[in-house]
């Protein structure tokens, strides 16, 4: 994926792949010409509801508990504008720039559906902030996931107000500044646009798309670990054997069992065990593999579809429908599918990071290993991977609590007129500090586990997983004797984050993407 990058949107046909693109690097977007008739009709349909001045939800009425109150057509502007300033409300760190990226791309393809009532204008404008590097300045905090991501979302309607602050090329700035720095005109809102803006799902869906994305980064990375943890410990690849996972029909794992035969395959420290091994069965870290990361798998891959969809999605409201002139208010902006498909991807990350923690603990245990203990050649004076798997351990730990589900949770807002709530926003940014934890634990199993390697030289482990220790070994040196751990450990951890290591078995695992 390059700078250049240049993505054609077709509303409600974004795939996965565009997304993963978007999140992984900016670039240029156009909307497809053929999508700018149902904008026009659907904003048409809008002026004729306004013209005609029969009362219409959140067009020409209050918000809320205050949607009894008619405004009159002078103030329809001004009604658009104190919305957008009064849900700006947001707090926290900004999120950053791969989110926001999703956020504007997921936001302009569900107003360019056509049943959210904008003109063309609002959509380009979005646009030209995309293309332009414009990146509203959004509190992460401050959504409860319904009515909408209403604060963060507002955050984002005020760079096209020219209001707040951006970034742009790395760098925090006033928004009219920026505007004027990129020839782009800052808005006025007409009926209903500010409305459509900050209502929506697209916030708490971009930040469990992060989520996902780094899910599956890790989910590819802690099969090769684990494989590499495999061999290290001398254990044996029996358990993956295709039979055993056809009898018993789940497809993740069937597939993982794949994947982890082909990791191990022709590797000569396996080889040497074969005969006279008085082990008749390894520790379920290292046996039951295709088990936990098939299951895991398996629940990634159900969470990106429920995403997806969701990223093509209308979750404003009300909705317009041009063919009969109605404007219907509804719930599409309740993100209970977004905190369900965020939930789930919260299990399969700390169990990630969970399975990963058992195999150091396994690899530094020498009676388990059969390696030297803490997997340093003089135990005593140096104390090896002893306080690495600790971090690990506490890491592990702190996504156990992480992991709780956040979509149970509902505090009513908006004097109980909004009485249940997804609670999504939360439980989809919370999944990028246990993508980082578990990253942490890959990373740390990577180097005890190449170090377990290196106790059984000269035999060497299999193609695929020499080829990960020689990239590893390319940052991080053998862990001879102790020394200044931290930047060995931060360096293995990205790695994992970065996907090098399933970029090094790439062929491996094509088929999940």
């Amino acid at each position: 994926m390059t700078q250049d990058h240049h993505l054609t949107l077709q509303p409600g046909a974004l795939a996965l792949t565009d997304l993963r693109t978007a999140w992984g690097t900016p670039g240029k977007l156009t909307l497809a010409p053929g999508a700018y008739a149902a904008i026009e009709t659907s904003a048409a349909t809008i002026q004729a509801i306004v013209a005609k001045g029969d009362p219409a939800y959140g067009i020409n009425t209050g918000f809320g508990l205050l949607a009894k109150r008619h405004i009159p057509q002078a103030q329809l502007e001004q009604l658009q504008q104190n919305l957008i300033l009064s849900h700006a409300v947001g707090t926290g760190d900004y999120l950053p720039d791969h989110v926001v990226r999703l956020i504007l791309l997921t936001k302009i393809g569900s107003l360019a559906r056509g049943y959210s009532g904008v003109r063309p204008l609002i959509v380009d404008t979005l646009i030209a902030l995309y293309n332009a590097g414009i990146m509203p300045a959004i509190p992460c905090q401050g959504s409860v996931g319904a009515s909408g991501d209403l604060a963060p979302l507002a955050h984002m309607t005020l760079a096209m107000l020219g209001v707040g602050e951006v970034r742009m090329r790395g760098e925090i700035m006033d928004a009219r500044a920026a505007l004027t720095a990129a020839g782009i005109e800052p808005v006025v809102l007409a009926a209903k646009e500010g409305l459509a803006l900050i209502n929506g799902t697209q916030v708490s869906t971009a930040l469990a798309l992060h989520g996902l994305f780094l899910a599956e980064r890790l989910l590819e990375a802690a099969m090769v670990t684990g494989a590499l943890a495999l061999d290290a410990a001398r254990g044996s690849d029996a358990p993956f054997d295709p039979r055993v996972h056809e009898v018993r029909g789940q497809p993740g794992q069937i597939a993982a069992a794949k994947i982890y035969r082909q990791l191990v395959a022709g590797s000569a420290i396996r080889a040497s065990h074969l005969v006279g091994d008085e082990r008749v069965q390894d520790p379920y870290s290292l046996r039951c593999q295709p088990q936990v990361m098939g299951a895991v798998m398996d629940l990634i891959a159900q969470a990106g579809r429920t995403l997806l969809i969701e990223a093509n999605a209308v979750t404003d409201n009300p909705l317009v429908f041009p063919e009969t002139g109605e404007v219907i208010s509804g719930g599409n902006f309740h993100a209970e599918p977004v905190a369900f498909a965020a939930d789930t991807l919260a299990l399969a990350i700390a169990e990630i990071g969970a399975l990963a923690e058992r195999r150091i603990a396994l690899l530094i245990d020498s009676t388990l290993s059969g390696l030297p203990p803490f997997l340093v050649r003089e135990p005593g004076v140096n104390s090896g991977f002893m306080i690495a798997h600790v971090t690990a351990a506490a890491l592990a730990s702190e996504n156990k609590s992480l992991a709780h589900p956040a979509s149970v949770d509902s505090l009513p807002t908006s004097a109980n007129q909004e009485d249940h709530v997804s609670m999504a926003t939360f439980a989809a940014r919370r999944l990028g500090q246990m993508a980082h934890n578990t990253g942490v634990i890959v990373g740390i199993e990577l180097l005890a586990a190449a170090q377990g390697i290196e106790f059984h030289r000269p035999l060497t482990s299999s193609s695929h997983l020499e080829h990960v220790h020689a990239k590893l070994r390319e940052q991080v040196p053998a862990f001879d004797e102790d020394r200044f751990f931290a930047p060995d450990i931060e360096a293995a951890r990205r790695m994992v984050m970065d996907g090098a290591l399933s970029a090094a078995c790439k062929d491996l695992f094509a088929a999940l993407h």
